[in-house]
């Protein structure tokens, strides 16, 4: 039987397995030390109490360093999931090599059962020709005796005996017949003698040669058994392995459970902290939300000489169409102040082909004024105005057919009177 039946699982794919198990130890144990380094601390109850954007902050920055911690939980679940399928795969190389040592197992059976018939046979051949061996020799016994009588009572007769039988012949051709009879005896003896100890012989030798093949066939039938004995011992070291990888395979499904788990509950976390910031952050706003109070406004152009359109619908000058006028046109020299109508913060400073230059104005609580075709601002987004405080001048940009100020009001999104506001 060849030595490669009895041949190792092949050394590169031992090194890549144990090098597997290093790396899951260092896996395992990177798992006990997140878990104890991923508590989420939940934003404290501060419904009574004011919020500050430094707290906010603060917990955006624990929920950002919050997800990178998740992040390398997926990675290390990644990681563990392709150690899991390398594992499967050797294993599922394990169990190939398994089935085909037992396809040769099967075969070593199959031999020695072979063997076992062979050398039934040949014990029943043996046993034939030793009982042929004994029939020969006892043939060979009587025959001698038989031949040592005759011999023993020739020679006590002597040669009377011959002559007698001779003398005693009734004719020449009588005579010459028991001359021949005599001599026919004599070399029948002789002749049978040397077949049966031939014969005898030839089964000795016969026998002799059963015996060499048959010892032939146990030391084969010998051999085939150690080679069945090396393979199963093969089979049995490769069935610990899978036993190994098996254990290894539920080592990593348990850890991938533990990191899901863990990644479900701070995702969880996550989840429920960032409802908590954008709480905190609707309170912050609502805290640090302008607020109208309801005075009367500053008059936006305190030059201006007359109303040149109201508000409401009105036939347009440009367009000869009749459309809603969403403000108040206030004509002004070129290049007069245009004042911020009450105190706000600057929403837009800025240019539009219908509008020319505008600022937009937030006073709190959805209410808002808009400052069109100036010819220079003086404000930028973002910047808080008073009441009063010059933010452009008079212009004639955008659409419009001389120097105005177009002044309008909104509230929650929709136009409204601005004389609601100016007192008039």
């Amino acid at each position: 039987m060849s030595d490669r039946h009895n041949r190792p699982w092949p050394e590169g794919k031992i090194s890549k397995y144990s090098g597997r198990c290093a790396r899951v130890c260092a896996l395992l144990f990177a798992i006990l030390c997140l878990a104890a380094s991923c508590v989420i601390p939940a934003l404290a109850d501060e419904s009574d109490d004011e919020i500050t954007q430094e707290e906010i902050d603060e917990q955006e920055s624990r929920i950002r360093e919050q997800k990178d911690a998740s992040e390398g939980l997926k990675s290390n679940i990644s990681d563990l999931n392709a150690m899991k399928e390398e594992l499967e795969s050797s294993k599922s190389d394990l169990e190939t090599y398994v089935t085909q040592l037992d396809a040769k197992l099967t075969q070593i059976q199959q031999n020695i059962d072979d063997l076992n018939s062979q050398i039934d046979a040949k014990e029943d051949e043996i046993t034939r020709t030793a009982a042929e061996l004994v029939q020969a020799q006892n043939t060979q016994k009587q025959q001698y005796a038989a031949m040592k009588k005759r011999i023993q009572f020739i020679y006590e007769k002597g040669d009377s005996y011959d002559l007698e039988m001779l003398l005693s012949s009734e004719s020449f051709t009588d005579m010459m017949s028991k001359a021949n009879y005599i001599k026919a005896m004599s070399d029948y003896d002789q002749k049978k003698l040397e077949e049966f100890r031939a014969q005898a012989a030839l089964i000795a030798e016969t026998k002799q040669r059963l015996e060499e093949q048959k010892q032939e066939l146990s030391d084969k039938k010998a051999e085939v058994e150690q080679d069945q004995s090396n393979m199963k011992a093969l089979v049995a070291d490769k069935q610990q392995q899978i036993a190994g990888v098996n254990a290894d395979i539920s080592d990593k499904e348990a850890a991938i459970a533990q990191y899901e788990k863990q990644l479900e509950e701070q995702n969880a976390a996550i989840a429920a902290l960032e409802a908590q910031v954008a709480a905190a952050k609707q309170k912050l706003a609502s805290q640090n939300a302008r607020h109208y109070s309801g005075g009367v406004f500053t008059w936006p152009c305190p030059s201006y000489s007359y109303i040149s359109s109201d508000f409401g619908y009105r036939v347009h000058p440009i367009y000869g169409v009749t459309k809603f006028h969403s403000g108040l046109d206030m004509a002004a020299n070129y290049g007069a102040p245009i004042l911020a109508a009450y105190e706000g913060t600057v929403v837009a400073a800025s240019y539009d082909w219908s509008m020319g230059n505008y600022v937009m104005i937030d006073h709190g609580d959805g209410l808002y004024t808009v400052y069109m075709h100036a010819s220079a601002l003086y404000v930028q987004t973002g910047q808080e105005v008073s009441a009063g405080q010059q933010i452009a001048a008079v212009g004639s940009t955008g659409s419009s057919t001389g120097p105005h100020l177009h002044f309008s009001v909104r509230l929650n999104g929709q136009y409204v009177s601005p004389w609601s506001y100016l007192g008039g």
